[in-house]
């Protein structure tokens, strides 16, 4: 049987849920565009499907030139600012959850750190997982 994950806005008008077995992997990134949309040292997300994330609510988004050059397309509450989903529209396939939107993230476990040469020092890289210097090369 699958384990339905669920998450938020902080106000509660978006929900969404999918599947714990569609999460592939789980990273910090540390660019400074995720630096500027969390407010914080780093994003913390989790990769799924597109189809895999079940969205209800009415989410605003907001696109800009990634640090990488590609269109990073953010959704987020247009009620409360909470920041939920994310995509790469180069890669629109796959969706980022974030995960500090989660209702339990308990079972998240971190695979890597993303964009190292940009951390801020009070958000040091977590070096007992693998680190990229920016984005990862695709295999």
């Amino acid at each position: 049987m699958q384990q339905l994950e669920t998450g938020g806005c902080l106000c509660g008008a978006i929900r969404y849920s999918f599947a714990r077995e569609a999460a592939v992997s789980a990273h910090h990134c540390h660019c400074d565009d995720c630096k500027k949309s969390t407010g914080s040292g780093k994003a913390t997300i989790l990769l799924l499907a597109e189809q895999a994330l079940k969205l209800e609510g009415q989410v605003k988004f907001y696109t800009v030139v990634g640090s990488d050059g590609s269109h990073v397309t953010r959704g987020f509450c247009p009620q409360c600012g909470s920041p939920l989903v994310s995509f790469v529209e180069e890669a629109a396939e796959i969706r980022f959850v974030k995960a500090g939107s989660l209702d339990d993230s308990s079972w998240v476990r971190i695979d890597s750190s993303y964009w190292q040469q940009s951390a801020a020092e009070w958000s040091p890289i977590d070096n007992s997982i693998p680190c990229f210097k920016g984005n990862p090369e695709p295999d």
